[in-house]
């Protein structure tokens, strides 16, 4: 899966001859997972029509500050396309508006953008040979780059003018590719390994019957997305779930008990730089399991039941340079159980949510909690979806581990 999955891509589209290979572009951010949203020079509609960019993009195509046609001429608003973006990427990008981004001339809708986004910006030079040798583009390439964007450099090739040299924009394939490698060279968890529980565990009590409890998966696997998003390499480790997950940076291995997933921890563990216990692990397991269903009877039944291996208490107890981290929920008393766990686990973090919030614990596409470290300092986060969740735990293990 593409770094570019689920990102929201703004193309500006300036008035070179390269113009004509946006449409191509287009298609590939689009092929990456990205949504696409396009801006063009009023002079780039010479080379490559909006209609075609649209019908690629799904998107409307906007070029003017206002829509002239439009009887009530409603604004398209360069403050709302700059901040909607999560990447923006200009591309061909003239000499003439390479000239004008650097000076902050702002005389049409791609540059007003420009100058209104807060993401990163990319820009793919494209121009003759002696333009783009010029002392005048050479100051506009090293200033605008100083600002903090991203040069995507020119190839050499045939040129329009039938010269060959260097100014040609990158192809449209490369440019996509150059992004996601710069990109995932800056994602803060590249390198790191993780190791993450999820789910319940299932204990049996004969072939057919098992103790388990309402755990879904789901905030576990939200987090194992969000950390591979991040860069992170993820072994999850998860019970019995229906959820499902397809990122090339996340291995599932898959358990049914305690004891299984006790196991799987064990493996894995000395190798990671994090561990995240999210899954609700059972405490207790049946002493005798039945090897044939147990027939119903009138007389009551009566089960004795061990306690299962405390995985949290068992890594707690090995780890070196690991961060660890638990869960912890809570029906009453929460803070002071949690803090309790924290220390007699010997946890760095624990994730506290409880189950006296409306729209928390299983089975719920919410989530409500406050994460406590080490040294007991508290952050509550509100009520939110589990996505937005498991973003707001690993950005705090990132600033954790990054201190």
């Amino acid at each position: 899966m593409s770094v570019l999955q689920g990102k929201k891509v703004l193309l500006g589209i300036t008035a070179g001859i390269a113009a004509y290979k946006t449409a191509t572009l287009v298609r590939s951010f689009i092929k990456s997972g990205a949504e696409v949203k396009v801006v063009m020079t009023p002079t780039a509609k010479d080379f490559v029509t909006p209609l075609t960019l649209s019908t690629l993009s799904k998107n409307p195509v906007n070029s003017t500050f206002y829509e002239k046609e439009e009887e009530n001429e409603l604004w398209n608003n360069h403050v709302e396309l700059g901040l909607w973006a999560d990447y923006m990427v200009i591309a061909p990008a003239t000499a003439n508006t390479l000239s004008k981004m650097t000076n902050g001339v702002c005389n049409n809708l791609l540059l007003a953008t420009y100058l209104s986004a807060k993401c990163p910006v990319y820009f793919a030079p494209a121009m003759d040979l002696d333009m783009y040798i010029h002392p005048s583009t050479k100051k506009s390439l090293d200033a605008l780059q100083s600002y903090g964007n991203v040069m995507i450099p020119a190839t050499s090739g045939e040129l329009a003018s039938g010269l060959v040299g260097e100014g040609r924009m990158a192809e449209p394939e490369d440019i996509v590719a150059f992004i996601e490698k710069d990109i995932t060279s800056k994602l803060p968890l590249r390198g790191k390994k993780i190791l993450l529980t999820a789910g319940p565990t299932y204990e049996a009590i004969d072939p057919v019957r098992f103790i388990g409890n309402h755990s879904s998966g789901k905030m576990g696997f939200a987090i194992a997305n969000a950390a591979a998003n991040l860069g992170a390499e993820v072994f999850l480790i998860s019970g019995p779930s229906n959820q499902q997950i397809k990122h090339p940076l996340v291995h599932r291995i898959d358990v049914v008990s305690a004891d299984d997933m006790y196991d799987a921890a064990h493996t894995y563990f000395n190798t990671v730089d994090v561990a995240i216990l999210s899954a609700a692990v059972a405490d207790y397991k049946p002493k005798n399991v039945a090897h044939q269903k147990i027939k119903k009877k009138d007389s009551s039944l009566q089960i004795e039941l061990a306690p299962t291996k405390d995985i949290l208490a068992s890594l707690g107890a090995i780890k070196e340079k690991q961060f660890l981290v638990g869960f912890a929920l809570e029906t009453n008393n929460e803070l002071e159980n949690a803090k309790g766990k924290l220390k007699r686990k010997n946890l760095d973090a624990i994730v506290l949510n409880s189950l006296q919030d409306k729209g928390a614990g299983f089975a719920t596409d919410t989530n409500k909690i406050t994460i406590i470290d080490k040294d007991l300092t508290e952050k509550s986060f509100e009520l939110k979806t589990k996505v937005e969740v498991a973003k707001d735990i690993i950005n705090e293990i990132v600033k954790k581990i990054n201190a």
